[in-house]
Protein backbone atom coordinates (compact mmCIF):
# COMPACT_ATOMS: atom_id res chain seq x y z
CA UNK A 1 0.00 0.00 0.00
CA UNK A 2 1.87 3.07 -1.48
CA UNK A 3 -1.27 5.23 -0.50
CA UNK A 4 -4.23 5.60 1.69
CA UNK A 5 -7.80 6.41 0.27
CA UNK A 6 -10.13 8.28 2.18
CA UNK A 7 -12.80 11.01 1.59
CA UNK A 8 -13.23 14.82 2.35
CA UNK A 9 -15.46 16.53 4.13
CA UNK A 10 -17.23 17.22 0.89
CA UNK A 11 -17.54 13.59 -0.22
CA UNK A 12 -14.48 13.63 -2.62
CA UNK A 13 -11.81 10.75 -2.82
CA UNK A 14 -8.72 11.46 -2.00
CA UNK A 15 -5.12 9.98 -1.45
CA UNK A 16 -2.89 9.66 1.48
CA UNK A 17 0.90 8.89 1.49
CA UNK A 18 2.35 6.67 3.73
CA UNK A 19 4.80 9.91 4.44
CA UNK A 20 2.06 11.34 5.61
CA UNK A 21 0.73 8.87 7.78
CA UNK A 22 4.07 8.16 9.41
CA UNK A 23 4.38 11.98 10.36
CA UNK A 24 1.05 11.34 12.35
CA UNK A 25 2.43 8.52 13.85
CA UNK A 26 5.57 10.13 15.06
CA UNK A 27 3.67 13.09 16.04
CA UNK A 28 0.91 11.10 18.68
CA UNK A 29 2.34 9.46 21.78
CA UNK A 30 -1.08 7.08 21.06
CA UNK A 31 -0.83 5.28 17.83
CA UNK A 32 -2.39 5.27 14.03
CA UNK A 33 -4.49 2.37 12.76
CA UNK A 34 -5.41 1.86 9.26
CA UNK A 35 -7.41 -1.26 7.61
CA UNK A 36 -4.19 -3.34 7.88
CA UNK A 37 -4.07 -3.66 11.36
CA UNK A 38 -4.68 -6.39 13.19
CA UNK A 39 -6.88 -4.02 15.97
CA UNK A 40 -9.04 -2.23 12.87
CA UNK A 41 -12.17 -4.16 12.67
CA UNK A 42 -12.40 -4.50 16.61
CA UNK A 43 -12.07 -0.81 17.27
CA UNK A 44 -14.51 0.25 14.25
CA UNK A 45 -17.05 -1.71 16.09
CA UNK A 46 -20.02 0.26 17.48
CA UNK A 47 -22.93 -0.36 19.57
CA UNK A 48 -25.29 -0.45 17.10
CA UNK A 49 -25.03 -3.55 15.33
CA UNK A 50 -27.48 -2.20 12.44
CA UNK A 51 -23.92 0.41 11.59
CA UNK A 52 -20.81 -1.11 9.36
CA UNK A 53 -18.57 2.01 9.00
CA UNK A 54 -14.84 1.56 7.47
CA UNK A 55 -12.94 4.63 8.37
CA UNK A 56 -9.34 5.05 6.66
CA UNK A 57 -7.39 6.13 9.61
CA UNK A 58 -8.38 5.32 13.71
CA UNK A 59 -5.88 7.95 15.85
CA UNK A 60 -6.17 6.62 19.12
CA UNK A 61 -5.10 9.45 21.00
CA UNK A 62 -3.65 9.49 24.59
CA UNK A 63 -4.34 13.02 25.97
CA UNK A 64 -5.17 16.45 24.68
CA UNK A 65 -2.36 17.18 22.50
CA UNK A 66 -2.35 13.77 20.59
CA UNK A 67 -6.24 15.00 20.08
CA UNK A 68 -4.89 18.72 18.67
CA UNK A 69 -2.60 16.82 16.45
CA UNK A 70 -5.21 14.43 14.76
CA UNK A 71 -7.25 17.73 14.76
CA UNK A 72 -4.72 19.28 12.46
CA UNK A 73 -4.00 16.61 10.38
CA UNK A 74 -7.67 16.33 9.18
CA UNK A 75 -8.24 20.06 8.96
CA UNK A 76 -5.06 20.04 6.82
CA UNK A 77 -6.18 17.35 4.97
CA UNK A 78 -10.08 18.20 4.97
CA UNK A 79 -10.79 14.71 5.80
CA UNK A 80 -14.38 13.75 7.16
CA UNK A 81 -13.88 13.03 11.14
CA UNK A 82 -15.36 11.89 13.83
CA UNK A 83 -15.04 11.57 17.50
CA UNK A 84 -15.58 8.28 19.59
CA UNK A 85 -15.65 8.35 23.62
CA UNK A 86 -18.32 5.01 24.23
CA UNK A 87 -19.35 4.95 20.78
CA UNK A 88 -23.06 3.88 22.14
CA UNK A 89 -24.97 6.69 20.44
CA UNK A 90 -28.01 5.11 17.94
CA UNK A 91 -26.67 7.26 15.11
CA UNK A 92 -23.15 5.68 14.87
CA UNK A 93 -21.46 9.37 14.69
CA UNK A 94 -18.51 7.99 16.20
CA UNK A 95 -17.39 6.23 13.16
CA UNK A 96 -16.78 8.08 9.94
CA UNK A 97 -17.02 5.95 7.08
CA UNK A 98 -13.57 6.73 4.73
CA UNK A 99 -12.44 9.37 7.40
CA UNK A 100 -10.30 9.76 10.35
CA UNK A 101 -11.79 8.52 13.58
CA UNK A 102 -10.71 9.98 16.75
CA UNK A 103 -10.82 7.20 19.31
CA UNK A 104 -10.40 8.75 23.07
CA UNK A 105 -11.69 4.95 24.90
CA UNK A 106 -8.40 3.99 26.38
CA UNK A 107 -8.84 7.39 28.16
CA UNK A 108 -10.90 6.50 31.22
CA UNK A 109 -9.34 7.86 34.49
CA UNK A 110 -12.01 9.10 36.65
CA UNK A 111 -10.75 11.64 39.87
CA UNK A 112 -12.12 12.44 42.53
CA UNK A 113 -12.06 15.51 45.03
CA UNK A 114 -14.24 14.59 47.86
CA UNK A 115 -13.86 17.53 49.65
CA UNK A 116 -14.85 19.80 46.98
CA UNK A 117 -17.41 17.21 45.69
CA UNK A 118 -15.85 17.37 41.89
CA UNK A 119 -14.91 14.60 39.47
CA UNK A 120 -12.63 15.24 36.88
CA UNK A 121 -13.59 12.69 33.83
CA UNK A 122 -11.57 11.48 31.06
CA UNK A 123 -13.13 11.53 27.61
CA UNK A 124 -13.26 7.58 27.08
CA UNK A 125 -15.13 7.10 30.57
CA UNK A 126 -18.18 5.28 30.88
CA UNK A 127 -21.22 5.52 32.95
CA UNK A 128 -19.64 2.42 35.32
CA UNK A 129 -16.43 4.02 35.75
CA UNK A 130 -17.58 7.81 36.76
CA UNK A 131 -20.01 5.61 39.17
CA UNK A 132 -17.82 3.32 40.47
CA UNK A 133 -15.28 5.98 41.77
CA UNK A 134 -17.79 8.71 42.90
CA UNK A 135 -19.21 6.40 44.63
CA UNK A 136 -16.44 5.16 47.18
CA UNK A 137 -17.00 8.77 49.07
CA UNK A 138 -20.77 8.68 48.53
CA UNK A 139 -21.18 10.58 45.82
CA UNK A 140 -22.30 10.70 42.03
CA UNK A 141 -23.53 12.92 39.18
CA UNK A 142 -27.11 12.68 37.11
CA UNK A 143 -25.71 9.91 34.44
CA UNK A 144 -27.68 7.88 31.78
CA UNK A 145 -29.15 4.07 32.67
CA UNK A 146 -26.84 1.99 30.67
CA UNK A 147 -23.62 1.83 32.54
CA UNK A 148 -21.58 1.01 28.93
CA UNK A 149 -22.77 4.49 27.65
CA UNK A 150 -19.64 7.26 27.21
CA UNK A 151 -19.75 9.82 29.90
CA UNK A 152 -18.78 12.51 26.94
CA UNK A 153 -21.57 12.18 24.43
CA UNK A 154 -23.98 11.80 27.21
CA UNK A 155 -23.28 15.10 28.84
CA UNK A 156 -22.22 17.19 24.86
CA UNK A 157 -26.25 15.61 24.25
CA UNK A 158 -27.88 16.80 27.76
CA UNK A 159 -27.88 13.58 29.73
CA UNK A 160 -31.06 12.23 31.92
CA UNK A 161 -31.40 9.38 34.24
CA UNK A 162 -32.86 8.51 37.89
CA UNK A 163 -31.33 11.64 39.53
CA UNK A 164 -32.15 14.32 36.75
CA UNK A 165 -35.49 15.18 39.21
CA UNK A 166 -33.12 15.73 41.68
CA UNK A 167 -29.61 17.26 40.28
CA UNK A 168 -30.60 18.38 36.83
CA UNK A 169 -29.15 17.13 33.21
CA UNK A 170 -25.64 15.45 33.62
CA UNK A 171 -24.20 19.17 31.00
CA UNK A 172 -26.27 21.26 34.19
CA UNK A 173 -23.79 19.42 36.35
CA UNK A 174 -20.67 20.36 34.41
CA UNK A 175 -18.46 22.59 36.11
CA UNK A 176 -15.89 23.02 33.48
CA UNK A 177 -13.98 21.36 30.30
CA UNK A 178 -10.68 21.44 28.16
CA UNK A 179 -11.50 21.44 24.72
CA UNK A 180 -9.90 21.37 21.18
CA UNK A 181 -11.31 23.48 18.57
CA UNK A 182 -11.28 22.96 14.81
CA UNK A 183 -7.82 24.89 14.65
CA UNK A 184 -6.04 22.81 16.95
CA UNK A 185 -6.28 25.28 20.10
CA UNK A 186 -7.16 24.36 23.45
CA UNK A 187 -9.45 25.68 25.77
CA UNK A 188 -10.65 25.59 29.21
CA UNK A 189 -14.27 27.17 29.35
CA UNK A 190 -16.43 27.30 32.36
CA UNK A 191 -18.64 29.94 33.72
CA UNK A 192 -16.11 32.29 33.89
CA UNK A 193 -13.82 31.63 31.18
CA UNK A 194 -15.39 31.55 27.53
CA UNK A 195 -18.70 31.16 28.71
CA UNK A 196 -19.91 31.45 25.09
CA UNK A 197 -18.25 27.82 24.44
CA UNK A 198 -19.10 26.68 28.15
CA UNK A 199 -22.87 27.38 27.20
CA UNK A 200 -22.79 25.57 23.43
CA UNK A 201 -20.96 22.39 24.83
CA UNK A 202 -23.58 21.92 27.50
CA UNK A 203 -26.11 20.07 25.39
CA UNK A 204 -24.81 21.06 21.71
CA UNK A 205 -23.24 18.18 21.26
CA UNK A 206 -20.17 17.29 19.45
CA UNK A 207 -20.51 20.41 16.94
CA UNK A 208 -17.79 22.50 18.73
CA UNK A 209 -14.81 20.57 19.27
CA UNK A 210 -12.89 17.55 20.82
CA UNK A 211 -13.95 18.12 25.44
CA UNK A 212 -10.29 16.04 26.21
CA UNK A 213 -11.78 16.94 30.22
CA UNK A 214 -15.05 17.43 31.91
CA UNK A 215 -15.25 18.51 35.37
CA UNK A 216 -18.85 18.20 37.42
CA UNK A 217 -20.19 18.61 40.46
CA UNK A 218 -20.84 15.62 42.74
CA UNK A 219 -23.98 15.33 45.25
CA UNK A 220 -24.36 12.70 48.25
CA UNK A 221 -26.10 9.62 46.69
CA UNK A 222 -26.22 6.04 48.15
CA UNK A 223 -24.04 3.88 48.45
CA UNK A 224 -27.38 2.55 48.86
CA UNK A 225 -30.91 3.48 47.63
CA UNK A 226 -34.64 2.41 47.53
CA UNK A 227 -35.09 1.36 43.72
CA UNK A 228 -36.66 -1.73 41.82
CA UNK A 229 -39.28 -3.11 39.19
CA UNK A 230 -43.00 -2.84 39.52
CA UNK A 231 -44.51 -5.54 37.15
CA UNK A 232 -48.29 -5.05 35.54
CA UNK A 233 -49.89 -7.50 33.23
CA UNK A 234 -50.39 -5.82 29.84
CA UNK A 235 -54.57 -6.18 29.99
CA UNK A 236 -54.18 -3.21 32.98
CA UNK A 237 -52.48 -1.13 30.60
CA UNK A 238 -54.79 1.92 30.60
CA UNK A 239 -55.18 1.47 34.49
CA UNK A 240 -52.08 1.64 35.16
CA UNK A 241 -50.36 4.32 32.89
CA UNK A 242 -53.28 6.97 33.79
CA UNK A 243 -52.33 6.24 37.67
CA UNK A 244 -48.49 5.94 36.62
CA UNK A 245 -49.72 9.22 34.98
CA UNK A 246 -51.45 11.29 37.59
CA UNK A 247 -48.93 9.44 40.34
CA UNK A 248 -45.30 11.77 38.75
CA UNK A 249 -47.50 15.12 38.41
CA UNK A 250 -47.31 15.62 42.03
CA UNK A 251 -44.10 12.93 42.76
CA UNK A 252 -41.30 14.68 45.02
CA UNK A 253 -37.90 15.55 42.86
CA UNK A 254 -36.14 12.37 45.10
CA UNK A 255 -38.43 10.08 43.34
CA UNK A 256 -38.05 8.88 39.99
CA UNK A 257 -40.60 6.18 38.26
CA UNK A 258 -40.23 5.47 34.47
CA UNK A 259 -42.41 3.39 32.81
CA UNK A 260 -41.52 0.29 29.59
CA UNK A 261 -44.09 -1.05 27.84
CA UNK A 262 -42.66 -4.52 26.32
CA UNK A 263 -42.41 -8.32 26.65
CA UNK A 264 -41.38 -9.53 30.00
CA UNK A 265 -37.63 -10.96 30.04
CA UNK A 266 -37.35 -14.04 32.13
CA UNK A 267 -37.05 -11.92 35.48
CA UNK A 268 -36.61 -14.13 38.43
CA UNK A 269 -39.47 -12.50 40.90
CA UNK A 270 -41.65 -13.11 37.65
CA UNK A 271 -43.95 -16.40 37.57
CA UNK A 272 -42.60 -18.49 34.62
CA UNK A 273 -45.82 -18.37 32.72
CA UNK A 274 -45.50 -14.30 32.48
CA UNK A 275 -42.02 -14.80 30.69
CA UNK A 276 -42.15 -13.40 26.86
CA UNK A 277 -45.78 -12.24 27.51
CA UNK A 278 -46.76 -8.29 27.15
CA UNK A 279 -45.83 -6.23 30.56
CA UNK A 280 -46.12 -2.76 31.37
CA UNK A 281 -43.01 -2.38 33.90
CA UNK A 282 -42.64 0.87 36.57
CA UNK A 283 -38.91 1.58 37.17
CA UNK A 284 -38.10 3.90 39.80
CA UNK A 285 -35.50 4.91 42.26
CA UNK A 286 -35.81 7.58 45.52
CA UNK A 287 -32.71 9.64 46.50
CA UNK A 288 -32.91 9.80 49.51
CA UNK A 289 -33.59 7.76 52.79
CA UNK A 290 -34.48 4.02 52.18
CA UNK A 291 -37.28 4.60 54.74
CA UNK A 292 -38.70 7.54 52.94
CA UNK A 293 -38.61 6.23 49.66
CA UNK A 294 -40.42 2.60 50.63
CA UNK A 295 -43.41 4.88 51.90
CA UNK A 296 -43.44 7.44 48.95
CA UNK A 297 -43.16 4.95 46.31
CA UNK A 298 -45.67 2.55 47.84
CA UNK A 299 -48.37 3.80 45.81
CA UNK A 300 -47.39 2.12 42.34
CA UNK A 301 -47.63 -1.20 43.62
CA UNK A 302 -51.42 -0.23 44.07
CA UNK A 303 -51.93 0.75 40.50
CA UNK A 304 -52.99 -2.08 39.29
CA UNK A 305 -52.09 -6.08 40.44
CA UNK A 306 -49.25 -6.74 39.86
CA UNK A 307 -47.37 -10.29 38.74
CA UNK A 308 -44.23 -9.08 40.29
CA UNK A 309 -42.13 -6.95 42.28
CA UNK A 310 -38.75 -6.27 43.01
CA UNK A 311 -37.70 -3.65 45.46
CA UNK A 312 -36.30 -2.31 48.15
CA UNK A 313 -32.62 -1.17 49.46
CA UNK A 314 -29.93 -1.67 47.08
CA UNK A 315 -26.31 -0.37 45.87
CA UNK A 316 -26.82 2.75 43.72
CA UNK A 317 -24.63 1.03 41.04
CA UNK A 318 -26.29 -2.26 40.71
CA UNK A 319 -29.44 0.25 40.10
CA UNK A 320 -27.35 2.03 37.37
CA UNK A 321 -26.38 -1.38 35.80
CA UNK A 322 -29.45 -3.21 36.09
CA UNK A 323 -30.47 -2.83 32.59
CA UNK A 324 -27.35 -3.49 30.68
CA UNK A 325 -28.95 -6.96 29.76
CA UNK A 326 -31.17 -5.66 28.03
CA UNK A 327 -28.62 -2.93 25.95
CA UNK A 328 -25.80 -5.04 25.20
CA UNK A 329 -23.75 -3.90 22.11
CA UNK A 330 -24.28 -5.67 19.04
CA UNK A 331 -27.93 -5.54 18.13
CA UNK A 332 -29.91 -3.67 15.66
CA UNK A 333 -31.11 -0.89 16.99
CA UNK A 334 -33.70 2.09 15.73
CA UNK A 335 -35.22 4.75 17.74
CA UNK A 336 -37.63 7.08 17.51
CA UNK A 337 -38.40 9.64 20.62
CA UNK A 338 -40.46 12.35 21.34
CA UNK A 339 -40.81 15.31 24.32
CA UNK A 340 -43.92 15.93 26.03
CA UNK A 341 -45.08 18.66 28.18
CA UNK A 342 -47.82 16.14 29.47
CA UNK A 343 -49.40 12.82 28.51
CA UNK A 344 -53.41 13.22 28.33
CA UNK A 345 -55.71 10.41 28.27
CA UNK A 346 -55.47 10.16 24.64
CA UNK A 347 -51.63 10.38 24.24
CA UNK A 348 -51.48 7.28 26.83
CA UNK A 349 -54.16 5.57 24.54
CA UNK A 350 -51.85 6.02 21.67
CA UNK A 351 -48.79 4.96 23.32
CA UNK A 352 -50.53 1.86 24.38
CA UNK A 353 -51.66 0.89 20.79
CA UNK A 354 -47.95 1.21 19.89
CA UNK A 355 -47.00 -1.35 22.08
CA UNK A 356 -49.52 -3.27 21.29
CA UNK A 357 -47.74 -4.53 17.97
CA UNK A 358 -43.86 -4.52 19.50
CA UNK A 359 -42.42 -6.37 16.57
CA UNK A 360 -40.36 -8.39 18.60
CA UNK A 361 -38.90 -9.84 22.56
CA UNK A 362 -36.07 -6.82 23.18
CA UNK A 363 -38.55 -4.01 21.38
CA UNK A 364 -39.91 -1.66 23.76
CA UNK A 365 -41.38 2.00 24.48
CA UNK A 366 -40.36 3.64 27.13
CA UNK A 367 -41.63 6.80 29.00
CA UNK A 368 -38.93 8.56 31.27
CA UNK A 369 -40.80 11.19 33.62
CA UNK A 370 -38.58 14.25 33.99
CA UNK A 371 -39.43 17.22 35.35
CA UNK A 372 -38.14 18.62 38.51
CA UNK A 373 -34.34 20.21 38.89
CA UNK A 374 -34.34 20.10 35.15
CA UNK A 375 -37.28 21.97 34.34
CA UNK A 376 -36.45 24.90 36.67
CA UNK A 377 -33.42 25.64 34.62
CA UNK A 378 -34.13 28.62 32.23
CA UNK A 379 -34.17 26.86 28.09
CA UNK A 380 -31.84 29.73 27.49
CA UNK A 381 -29.36 28.87 30.31
CA UNK A 382 -27.77 26.19 28.56
CA UNK A 383 -28.01 25.12 24.47
CA UNK A 384 -29.98 22.01 26.19
CA UNK A 385 -33.60 23.77 25.42
CA UNK A 386 -35.93 20.98 25.97
CA UNK A 387 -36.47 22.38 29.41
CA UNK A 388 -40.67 21.74 29.17
CA UNK A 389 -40.30 17.84 28.39
CA UNK A 390 -41.73 16.88 31.50
CA UNK A 391 -41.63 13.26 29.96
CA UNK A 392 -39.48 11.59 27.16
CA UNK A 393 -41.12 8.80 25.15
CA UNK A 394 -38.48 6.53 22.63
CA UNK A 395 -39.52 3.81 20.65
CA UNK A 396 -36.96 1.51 20.90
CA UNK A 397 -36.60 -1.30 18.31
CA UNK A 398 -34.46 -3.58 18.59
CA UNK A 399 -33.37 -6.80 16.99
CA UNK A 400 -30.87 -9.53 16.09
CA UNK A 401 -31.55 -10.38 12.36
CA UNK A 402 -31.16 -7.96 9.41
CA UNK A 403 -34.38 -9.02 7.55
CA UNK A 404 -36.43 -7.74 10.46
CA UNK A 405 -34.58 -4.55 9.62
CA UNK A 406 -38.02 -2.89 7.41
CA UNK A 407 -40.52 -4.61 9.71
CA UNK A 408 -38.89 -3.31 12.82
CA UNK A 409 -38.12 0.38 11.58
CA UNK A 410 -41.68 0.65 9.99
CA UNK A 411 -43.35 0.23 13.27
CA UNK A 412 -41.14 2.36 15.01
CA UNK A 413 -41.78 4.99 12.77
CA UNK A 414 -45.26 4.48 12.47
CA UNK A 415 -45.65 4.64 16.43
CA UNK A 416 -43.81 8.04 16.35
CA UNK A 417 -45.97 9.27 13.84
CA UNK A 418 -49.32 7.78 16.18
CA UNK A 419 -47.54 10.03 19.04
CA UNK A 420 -46.19 13.13 17.05
CA UNK A 421 -49.58 15.03 17.75
CA UNK A 422 -49.33 15.38 21.37
CA UNK A 423 -45.54 16.38 21.40
CA UNK A 424 -43.91 20.01 22.08
CA UNK A 425 -42.59 19.19 18.60
CA UNK A 426 -38.62 19.71 20.48
CA UNK A 427 -36.44 16.18 20.81
CA UNK A 428 -33.73 14.73 22.62
CA UNK A 429 -30.30 14.62 20.39
CA UNK A 430 -28.89 11.52 22.16
CA UNK A 431 -31.87 9.58 20.92
CA UNK A 432 -32.05 11.31 17.67
CA UNK A 433 -30.97 8.53 14.03
CA UNK A 434 -29.14 9.43 11.56
CA UNK A 435 -31.84 9.87 9.41
CA UNK A 436 -33.62 12.81 11.76
CA UNK A 437 -30.91 15.58 10.87
CA UNK A 438 -34.29 17.70 10.13
CA UNK A 439 -35.40 17.77 13.44
CA UNK A 440 -32.11 19.59 14.86
CA UNK A 441 -33.44 22.94 14.74
CA UNK A 442 -36.26 22.02 16.67
CA UNK A 443 -34.50 20.55 19.16
CA UNK A 444 -32.37 23.53 19.92
CA UNK A 445 -35.57 25.65 19.54
CA UNK A 446 -34.75 29.35 21.14
CA UNK A 447 -30.98 28.24 21.28
CA UNK A 448 -30.69 27.00 17.53
CA UNK A 449 -29.75 30.54 16.16
CA UNK A 450 -26.79 31.69 19.12
CA UNK A 451 -25.26 27.91 18.60
CA UNK A 452 -25.07 28.57 14.86
CA UNK A 453 -23.51 31.81 15.84
CA UNK A 454 -20.84 30.14 18.27
CA UNK A 455 -20.08 27.26 15.72
CA UNK A 456 -19.47 29.97 13.08
CA UNK A 457 -16.78 31.47 15.62
CA UNK A 458 -14.97 28.21 16.62
CA UNK A 459 -15.60 25.97 13.24
CA UNK A 460 -16.68 27.44 10.46
CA UNK A 461 -15.40 25.06 7.98
CA UNK A 462 -17.60 22.64 10.08
CA UNK A 463 -15.18 20.33 10.54
CA UNK A 464 -17.02 18.39 13.52
CA UNK A 465 -19.98 17.50 11.03
CA UNK A 466 -20.43 14.09 12.06
CA UNK A 467 -23.30 14.59 14.51
CA UNK A 468 -26.74 16.17 14.88
CA UNK A 469 -25.28 18.77 12.99
CA UNK A 470 -25.11 22.38 14.37
CA UNK A 471 -23.89 23.91 10.52
CA UNK A 472 -22.36 27.40 11.14
CA UNK A 473 -23.61 31.15 10.28
CA UNK A 474 -22.51 34.15 10.29
CA UNK A 475 -23.78 36.76 13.09
CA UNK A 476 -23.93 38.17 16.19
CA UNK A 477 -23.77 35.77 19.14
CA UNK A 478 -26.96 36.08 21.38
CA UNK A 479 -27.23 38.17 24.30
Amino acid sequence: MNTLTYRTLEGDEQSLSLEAIERLRAALHGSVITPEDASYDMLRQLWNGMLDRHPALIARCLGANDVAQAVDFARVHAMRLSVRGGGHHIAGNAIAEQGMTIDLSALRNVRVDPRRRTARVDPGALLSDLDREAQAFGLATPLGINSTTGVAGLCLGGGFGWLTRRHGLTADNLLSADIVTADGQRHWVSASEEPDLYWAIRGGGGNFGVVTSFEFQLHPVGPDVYAGLVVFPFDQAERVMRAWRDFTQTAPDELSVWAVLRQAPPLPFLPESAHGQPVVVFALLYAGEIAEGERLAAPVRAFGTPLGEHLGAQPYTAFQSAFDPLLTPGARNYWKSHDFARLDDEALTALIRAAETLPGPECEIFAAQLGGAMARVEPTATAYAGRNATYVVNVHGRWQAAEDDARCRDWARQAFTSLAPFATGGGYVNFLTEDEGDRVAAAYGINFARLQAIKQQVDPGNLFRMNLNIPPQVGEVAA
